[in-house]
């Protein structure tokens, strides 16, 4: 999780008078309609390879996934013990809090928020996603809310560490054109947010962590649709 202080410093980096950041990430974007991809000039629609000591990094993820898994395992077994052991008001609020769970998925799928953005290519959303990766080929997103306008920066090419010491901004977005909102208004604690554009269109982000500074900005701050 990035402190405040760490979030102001790469803001003040990048000389950007941020209200809030966070790092996130979209998912894998769907292949466009040949017509769409050709007029759009075949633009970049993957994150770029891990250069070596990424591929170092990701060869040992492979090896210690065996005991991530193991963990994952105790720590569901764990999660059954309490609540076989829970009292009556502790499996109440546990029931409580799957309903929500379930509440929230199923909102997720009803609005379309499974995908990684409203779906239509021609939309400012859309066409904003085509660049993702032409913008810059790393795989997350610096994202900055100033009063005037939304900010991304990446590095200039994909990197394994160090990202805070060579990203730029790539992207801006003003006020007029869209802004950030939090899809849940805050009854759920997720990492989903929405770059919402004037034309209606939308276009999924995943902060780091659940209700990040990002998350609080929306809150504190509602845009009026």
């Amino acid at each position: 999780m990035t402190s405040r202080r760490e979030q102001r410093a790469m803001a003040d980096r990048l000389g950007v008078h941020a209200d809030a950041c966070a790092w996130c990430t979209i998912d894998k974007i769907p292949q466009p309609p040949a017509d769409v991809l050709d007029a759009a000039g075949n633009p970049r629609l993957r994150p770029g390879k891990l250069r070596p000591l990424g591929m170092v990094g990701a060869a040992l993820a492979v090896l210690f996934a065996p005991l991530v898994m193991l963990l994952a395992l105790l720590s569901n077994a764990e999660e059954a013990l309490k609540r076989t052991l829970a009292t009556k008001e502790e499996k109440g609020r546990l029931r409580a809090k799957g309903e929500d769970e379930r509440r929230r998925d199923a909102i997720i799928v009803q609005r379309g928020f499974d995908q990684v953005f409203d779906g239509n290519w021609h939309g400012s959303a859309g066409r904003f996603l085509l660049r993702w990766y032409d913008h810059s080929p790393h795989h997350q997103r610096l994202l900055l809310v100033t009063p005037e306008e939304l900010v991304l920066a990446a590095p200039p090419r994909r990197v394994s560490v160090g990202r805070e010491k060579s990203m730029r901004v790539v992207a801006r977005l003003s006020a007029a054109e869209a802004y950030l909102i939090d899809p849940f208004s805050g009854e759920f604690a997720t990492q989903t947010l929405l770059i919402r554009f004037q034309d209606g269109s939308w276009l999924r982000v995943e902060t780091e962590d659940p209700r990040s500074a990002l998350h609080m900005h929306t809150l504190r701050r509602p845009h009026a649709s």
